[in-house]
């Protein structure tokens, strides 16, 4: 992969060298394989996520010629690793009902950032379990979007091909149920504090 020495390339130069260099495609799965096999794992568990991330990218790579640098590469990217995901939404929502019944989050990895953080998880997981999986398949995406794969909402409305408007309407409905679900102190702590 070549430019001027030094020179970083964007994704939709990569995407284009990678037509003729086909290993240059390798870095955009060094750049954004990472951040989505954790909200991946996150939704899906762990044995999903590494399944579900190269599919993701077998996919992209297939079909890199008909990226057109529209959107961003990231948000194609989601796009597809969310049509994939959606596929799997019977495993999510039975992940998410074992853990609202046993509070053992069956995508956690045994590390926690923060003690105060796994403490949170453990009082409020359960509750935000059964209420995510109450969710319809796309009001959980959406919001899910936002808080695990922490992309904007532009971005979440490309990924999954809704309106702007739309998908503002989505995630403030779903935060509002969320707060009925979930004690509203730890809700207001998680959330603002």
């Amino acid at each position: 992969m070549s430019g001027l020495p030094g020179e970083k390339l964007d994704d939709l130069r990569i995407v284009k060298v990678s037509l003729d260099d086909p290993e240059a495609f390798g870095e955009l799965f060094r750049r954004h394989a990472p951040r989505l096999h954790a909200y991946i794992k996150r939704r899906l568990g762990l044995p999903l996520a590494d399944d579900l991330v190269s599919e993701t990218f077998a996919i992209a790579f297939r079909q890199r010629e008909r990226f057109d640098g529209r959107a961003e590469f990231s948000a194609w990217l989601w796009g597809i690793a969310s049509n994939l995901i959606a596929k799997h939404h019977r495993q999510e929502t039975r992940m998410y009902r074992a853990f609202a019944r046993t509070g053992v989050d069956p995508a956690e990895d045994g590390v926690a950032d923060l003690a105060s953080d796994r403490a949170a998880a453990a009082a409020l997981g359960p509750r935000l379990a059964k209420a995510l999986a109450s969710l319809s398949a796309q009001d959980r995406s959406a919001v899910l979007l936002l808080a695990w794969g922490e992309l904007s909402y532009a971005e979440i409305a490309t990924t999954l091909d809704l309106p702007l408007g739309t998908v503002k309407a989505k995630i403030h409905r779903v935060r509002a149920k969320l707060r009925k679900a979930l004690p509203q102190e730890n809700f207001e702590e998680k959330n603002h504090g």
